[in-house]
C-alpha cells in the first residue's frame, strides 16, 4: 500500500511504518529536547534511541530475534518506552501485560502469548509482581535466566525486573544489559534493516465476548500509522506538552498519548499511575498543553479540591464536553476528538475528524473512514450490504486492522471480502459519515475498557440458592457503562441480599482486575424476567430491569444516582 493513500503528511512514506524507522524520524526531529518527563527527570529524544539500542541489543544476546515474544509488565513509566522500542526494532512482538491483571489473567496472557521473556518492574502501588510470580512458579527459584522451565509458562525463558531483586530466573535490569556488550552495533543494524511494515508488531489482549481475553495481532504498521495520524488530527507540535493518564498496555495509550506525542516532538509528561493529587500537582508545574485522560479521571481531578487552586491557563487541548474544559477557560467548541470511532482491532482509529473540524460534525457523527481505511453496514441477520442511511452492524477492513485473533482460524471473524464484523451497531449517511448507534452484543464498556460479561459471569462461584448470575452494562454519565451482575433466585430461596452481595463483590475482588468486578449485585426472582422460546434470559429485558429496580432503589453507583421517573430531584442522574 503506498504512503500517499493513507493521507499522512507528516510521514507519507509508507516503508517507514515500522519500530526502527519511526524511533529513527522522531528522533532526528526531536535531537537533544525532552522526549519524556518522569519524576523530575527527562529523557531526551537521542537519549531514548540510545537506551532502546542499549536494551534491543541485551534481547539479541539473549536470543531474542524476528518474530519473538516478550511481554513488558510496567506503568507508565521511560522503561516502558524504552522496551517496547527496543522489541520492535529486532523484529520481536511485544506483548503489553495489563497491570490491573490478576496472577490468574496475567498467567493467561503468557502463556496464551507464547512470552519468551517478561521485562517487568517489581512492584506497583500494592501489588508486588516479582513475588506474586515467585509464589505462583516455584521454577522461577530453582531455574536461572535463559533456562527457565516452567510447565505453567513453557515458552517463558526469563525474566528482567527493574532494579536489583535479581535470583533465580530473575535477572536485574542493570546485569541483563550488561549484556549488550557481547552484541555488536553493526548486528542490531542489520536487524533493524530486516524489519518491515508487514512484520508481526505487537498482541493486544482485550475482552471480549468470549471468558479469556482475546489477543489481537497487529503488524508493525498499525501503531505507526496511528501514531502519525493522532498527531496530525490533533494537531500537536514540538511546542506541546502533553500529559496523559491513558495507560500504554491499551492502543489508545500507545499511540494518542505515547506514538502521537513522538510524532509530533513533543513533551510528554508521566504519572505511573492516576492519582488526583499528584496529577494536579504535575498539571500546575509542567504547564501542559494536552490532557489524556477516561471520563471518570477528568471528573475526579475537577472534583478534587486542589483544581480550584491549579493553574489551568496552558491547557489548550481538552474536550469541550469535559468538566476541565471551565476550568481551563474554553468557552467554545474548537478542539475535540470525539468524532471518531475506532477499536481494538483497527488500533484505535477506524474513522476520525481533525479535531479542529466543525463541532456539530464532531458531535453528531463518528467521522469519515480513514484514507486507507473501507467500512460496510452490513444486515446482521442477513448478512447482506446496507445502502447509505440503512443502520446495520459496522464492518471494516483496511490498513491498521489486525493481522487475525492469535490462535484463532480467520474464518471465524473475517467475512468473504475480508471484512471485520464488529458487533458494533450504525449507518453511514449520504456523504459518507459514519454514526456509531451502540453495541450490539453483550459487550460491556466501561471506563475506557471491555468487559466481557462471561469472564465475569464463569469467576462467580456456583451457589444452590442462585439460578444463574448474569453481567450486564447499565449507562453511567461518566463510565459509560456500569457493571452490575444480576442473581436470579431459585425457587424459593431466601437470600441475605446485602451480605451476599458483600461477598460476590469480595470474591470477585481477588479473581478479577479491579475494573471488572460489578458495581453492584441485584437479585431477581425468575419470574421478574423474560426469556427466550428455549428459556434463556433475554438480555436487553434484563438491563432494562436493572435499571428499573436501581430507580426503584434510588440507587447510587461511583456517586451518581439512578433516578427514578417519578422523581425530578436529581436532573443530571441516568434516567
Amino acid at each position: 500500500m503506498s504512503g500517499p493513500s493513507l493521507g499522512l503528511r507528516l510521514q507519507p512514506d509508507a516503508s517507514r511504518y515500522c519500530a526502527p524507522r519511526f524511533l529513527e524520524d522522531v528522533v532526528a526531529r526531536g535531537g537533544d529536547r525532552c522526549a519524556i518527563r518522569f519524576e523530575g527527570e527527562d529523557l531526551s529524544y537521542d537519549a531514548l534511541a540510545e537506551q532502546v539500542a542499549t536494551l534491543a541489543r541485551a534481547l539479541v544476546a539473549v536470543g531474542v530475534g524476528k518474530g519473538s515474544r516478550v511481554a513488558v509488565l510496567m506503568a507508565n513509566r521511560p522503561e516502558w518506552v524504552v522496551a517496547s522500542f527496543a522489541i520492535g526494532c529486532v523484529g520481536a512482538v511485544l506483548i503489553p501485560v495489563n497491570t490491573f491483571a490478576t496472577p490468574a489473567e496475567r498467567e493467561y496472557i503468557l502463556r496464551h502469548s507464547d512470552a519468551a521473556w517478561l521485562l517487568l518492574q517489581p512492584r506497583l502501588l500494592k501489588r508486588d509482581f516479582v513475588g506474586e510470580l515467585r509464589d505462583r512458579y516455584p521454577e522461577i527459584d530453582r531455574d536461572s535466566p535463559g533456562s527457565l522451565r516452567c510447565p505453567a509458562l513453557p515458552c517463558l525463558r526469563g525474566l528482567v525486573v527493574l532494579g536489583d531483586e535479581a535470583g533465580g530466573a530473575v535477572a536485574s535490569w542493570g546485569r541483563f544489559l550488561a549484556g549488550a556488550d557481547a552484541v555488536p552495533e553493526a548486528l542490531l543494524v542489520g536487524l533493524a534493516a530486516e524489519v518491515r511494515p508487514s512484520d508481526e508488531g505487537v498482541i493486544i489482549y482485550t475482552s471480549g465476548t468470549t471468558a479469556h481475553p482475546k489477543g489481537v495481532l497487529h503488524l508493525q504498521r498499525s501503531p505507526v500509522v496511528q501514531s502519525w495520524r493522532f498527531a496530525e488530527y490533533m494537531e500537536l507540535s514540538v511546542d506541546d506538552v502533553v500529559w496523559t493518564a491513558q495507560p500504554f498496555f491499551w492502543t489508545a495509550g500507545m499511540t494518542m498519548s505515547l506514538g502521537a506525542s513522538l510524532a509530533a516532538g513533543a513533551r510528554l509528561v508521566l504519572q505511573e499511575t492516576f492519582e488526583p493529587e499528584a496529577a494536579l500537582a504535575l498539571i500546575d508545574s509542567e504547564r501542559p498543553t494536552t490532557l489524556h485522560a477516561w471520563p471518570h479521571q477528568e471528573k475526579a481531578l475537577a472534583e478534587h479540591p486542589g483544581a480550584a487552586g491549579t493553574d489551568w491557563s496552558s491547557v489548550s487541548k481538552v474536550e469541550f464536553s469535559s468538566p476541565l474544559a471551565p476550568l481551563a477557560g474554553l468557552e467554545k467548541d474548537v478542539w475535540g476528538t470525539y468524532g471518531s470511532y475506532g477499536l481494538s482491532e483497527t488500533f484505535t482509529l477506524a474513522a476520525a475528524l481533525p479535531a479542529s473540524a466543525a463541532p456539530e460534525l464532531r458531535r453528531d457523527t463518528s467521522g469519515l473512514p480513514l484514507p486507507g481505511m473501507s467500512i460496510r453496514i452490513i444486515d446482521p441477520e442477513a448478512g447482506g450490504l446496507l445502502p447509505a442511511g440503512e443502520k446495520g452492524e459496522i464492518a471494516v477492513k483496511g490498513a491498521t486492522l489486525m493481522r487475525g485473533y492469535y490462535k484463532v482460524d480467520p474464518s471465524l471473524y473475517l467475512d468473504a471480502d475480508g471484512y471485520f464484523h464488529t458487533q458494533d451497531g450504525g449507518w453511514l449517511d449520504a456523504d459518507g459519515y459514519l454514526h456509531w448507534t451502540g453495541r450490539l452484543s453483550n459487550l460491556i464498556k466501561t471506563g475506557g475498557a471491555n468487559v466481557s460479561p462471561l469472564e465475569i459471569e464463569r469467576a462467580v462461584a456456583a451457589s444452590d440458592d442462585v439460578r444463574v448470575h448474569l453481567a450486564v452494562g447499565v449507562p453511567h454519565p461518566v463510565m459509560g457503562e456500569a457493571i452490575v451482575l444480576c442473581a436470579v433466585r431459585a425457587a424459593g430461596a431466601v437470600i441475605d441480599e446485602a451480605a451476599r452481595e458483600a461477598s460476590l463483590r469480595a470474591s470477585l475482588r481477588e479473581k478479577l482486575a479491579a475494573y471488572k468486578v460489578p458495581r453492584r449485585v441485584l437479585f431477581f426472582d425468575a419470574e421478574e424476567l423474560a426469556y427466550t422460546a428455549n428459556q434463556k434470559i433475554q438480555v436487553g429485558p434484563l438491563r432494562d430491569a436493572v435499571l428499573a429496580k436501581l430507580q426503584q432503589q434510588r440507587a447510587e453507583i461511583d456517586g451518581v444516582r439512578y433516578q427514578h421517573p417519578d422523581d425530578s430531584s436529581d436532573a443530571g442522574a441516568p434516567g
